[in-house]
């Protein structure tokens, strides 16, 4: 797959607006009147420095942060299931918390202690083994790799399948083969007309992989496909503590 030829599908996830967005944490801003739009069914990724506003303006998305300006979910129909991949796991490696165990806490109702539920068991299943866990679901928790435990996440995140995914920086901890992994789910995505919004730092990954980038230090400082918008000047500023430009610059 790549930017310069998407797949034609039928969306099924919703089409994201921010509008004039601003975020303030007591007296310091971050996010600056942030303006650009997430189209229906797209893979989506926001780039940018730490601490420029990624992860607040998707946890804004969330509903889980407090915002200035509007911010709105168009759907194609029924609105339709969200899922959040995180960053990274924190949990007490000690835990005799395995796959099954996490992945019944984070996906059913009953208690997990109870073990899976007929209901979710299949769906758990399917989930881990398109990820390649599916041979680890007695292993603890604690002592999986960090790619490993990342996989485990990306798992939970197809459980309900979502129309609107949230991914804040997924490769982060993945090995070659967990690459693989991701960059298959994905295509599915895609294919499925989910609408992705992808945090990520490996710049080649995005420019090969997403439909359109949106670039992020507490304001827009770019927006559009990939191949055009990620130059060594506009990264610069990017990643710049200052940002030198006057707003957004849109392709």
């Amino acid at each position: 797959m790549s930017a310069a030829q998407p797949l034609v599908t039928l969306a099924t996830g919703p089409g994201v607006e921010f509008d004039q967005v601003s975020l303030t944490l007591g007296q310091t801003p971050i996010l600056d009147h942030v303006s650009f739009t997430i189209r229906p069914g797209s893979v989506h990724a926001l780039v940018g420095p730490n601490g420029g506003g990624k992860s607040s303006l998707i946890k804004t998305l969330l509903g889980q942060m407090p915002h200035q300006g509007r911010l709105c979910l168009n759907w194609p129909g029924a609105t339709g299931p969200i899922g959040y991949v995180p960053q990274a796991l924190e949990f007490d490696r000690g835990l005799p918390m395995t796959v099954d165990d996490f992945m019944a806490a984070m996906c059913q109702r009953r208690p997990a202690f109870l073990g899976l539920s007929r209901k979710v068991a299949p769906a758990i299943g399917e989930a881990l083994a398109r990820v390649g866990m599916q041979d680890k679901r007695k292993r603890r928790m604690g002592a999986l790799s960090g790619g490993e435990r990342q996989r485990v996440l990306l798992a939970q995140g197809l459980i309900p399948a979502p129309q609107l995914l949230v991914l804040d920086e997924p490769m982060s901890a993945l090995d070659e083969a967990g690459a693989r992994v991701f960059e298959r789910l994905l295509t599915d995505w895609q294919q499925a007309g989910v609408t992705v919004v992808w945090i990520e730092h490996d710049l080649a990954a995005v420019k090969r992989l997403a439909e359109r980038v949106t670039g992020l230090n507490r304001r827009v400082l770019f927006d559009g496909p990939p191949g055009q918008t990620l130059s060594p000047e506009r990264l610069l500023d990017l990643f710049a503590t200052h940002p030198t430009g006057n707003g957004s610059n849109n392709v």
